[in-house]
Formats: C-alpha cells, structure tokens, sequence
C-alpha cells in the first residue's frame, strides 16, 4: 500500500512546523526522514498516523485521506511506532503484544489461537520471544523498543510507520530491526536520526530543514558532503561501504558560523 503526500502544512500557535511537503512512498519500499532537531520529522509523522490533522494539504493512504478513515480501518491499514509510545500499567510482555490485534476484532471478542500464534511470530521476529511472561515494566529501555515493534508486527497493517525505532537500543539490535523492517515487505516511513543507518536501511531518503524538503533520492543521491554541510552544519566524507556499496558518512568537524 503507497502513502502520499500531498501540500501538507502545520501550523500550530501562530508558527509554522511543516510546509508544503510533497512526498511519495511506493507500496513495500522504505523511505526515511532525516534532518536536524526540529526540521519537522515527527510532526510529519504524527500526521500520516493521524495524531495530529494538518493545517492544509492531506495524507493519502492507499489513495484515501487518512482523516476520512475510520480509526479501526486506519488501524488494519497503519501501524505506529512513536517516540512517546508507552504502557502504564503492569501488562507481561505477551499481553503487550497481545494489543496489536485489537483492530481485527471486537472489543469483548477471546484471542484466538491464530493471534497468539501471530504475537509469538512477531516477538520471535525482534528477539524478545523469551521475554514473554516478564512484566514489561521490568524491561531495558532496549527490550521495551523491540516488544513495541512486536506489538507493531502483530496488528499486521500494510503500512509501517516508525518515529526513531532504533532508540535505546544497542548497534546489534539496530542493525537487526532495521533488517527485519525491510524484510516484513511493508510500505514503511521512518524518521532516523543516525544518517548511516539510514543510507543502510532505506530505498529512498528525504531531507528536511525547516519544516521542508531541501532535497530526495536515493542515500547515494543526496548524503553528499555539500548537503551534510547545509543541513546538519557538519563536515563530512562519504566513502562506499565495503560490502553494500551504501553511502557511509565520516565526520570531521562542524562548519564555522558565517558571520553577519
């Protein structure tokens, strides 16, 4: 399933988020956003997944605006990872997991053995099938993010949304969700802040500054020393990884002010 979109703005207390952003996302590929602190990643995101409405333009998914769904078939459709993704009450881990299905049935409706089959798959995907009697409030910020991304994987949606999914966790478990992420065969957009692990993990990037796209394309296109140097205000060389040929940044060192 694609997702689209189309002029979006964000305007919240008089200031500007996000601008006029265009963005295209083809049916099982990955596409990242990078930028800065600020340029308008999350509140991006917070759009396609609809916990926030744009000021203007809209979010297509599949071809329908995301705003006329209803929340349970945005759901089937559409699964989130956010940053601020958390769970209050002393639930086990399986029960955690458990929480995606709730979309694919009614509210009083018993788990069936193809849900629990389905939630012990998707914790089998992240590593954490061991985890499942523990209490999740007991966990490692790092076990945390995997059983989230489990809980992900068990609503089943076409669409993957992720807000900086390798939070917390440490390089081998980054480097193992983003390969999971790209083998599940969904559509998915995710905001990275680890511009690396971006150019490994994704079909297409786009840069935002400022609440707007400053440039896209492939990793190769646009992780060059010249827009490192505008948008991130770093020096950098890009060299060829060894055995992927993806772009790799080597940093050097911040670019001086320019003064006034």
């Amino acid at each position: 399933m694609d997702v689209e979109l189309e002029d979006l703005s964000v305007t919240v207390a008089g200031r500007r988020l996000v601008e006029d952003l265009r963005m295209e996302v083809p049916s099982g590929t990955v596409v990242g956003l990078v930028g800065p602190n600020g340029s308008g990643k999350s509140t991006t995101l917070r759009c396609v997944y609809r916990a926030l409405r744009p000021t203007a333009g809209r979010v297509l998914l599949g071809g329908d605006d995301v705003v006329a769904l209803s929340p349970r078939e945005a759901a089937r459709r559409l699964g989130a990872l956010t940053q601020d993704s958390h769970v209050e009450f002393d639930f086990t881990v399986a029960e955690v997991v458990t929480m995606g299905r709730s979309p694919h049935k009614n509210l009083m409706d018993p788990d069936t053995d193809q849900d629990r089959e389905i939630c012990a798959a998707a914790l089998r995907r992240v590593g954490a099938a061991h985890l499942a009697g523990r209490s999740f409030l007991t966990l490692s910020g790092g076990e945390r993010q995997r059983v989230l991304i489990a809980r992900a994987l068990a609503q089943q949606p076409a669409v993957l949304v992720l807000d900086e999914p390798t939070n917390h966790l440490d390089i081998r478990h980054q480097l193992e969700v983003l390969s999971l992420v790209r083998q599940a065969g969904l559509t998915v957009l995710a905001a990275l802040h680890d511009l690396n692990l971006a150019a490994a993990a994704c079909d297409r990037l786009y840069v935002l500054s400022g609440g707007r796209v400053v440039t896209s394309g492939a990793p190769e296109e646009v992780l060059t020393p010249e827009v490192v140097a505008e948008v991130f205000g770093v020096r950098a060389h890009v060299v060829a990884h060894p055995t992927s040929g993806a772009p790799q940044l080597i940093f050097d060192s911040p670019v001086p002010p320019t003064s006034s």
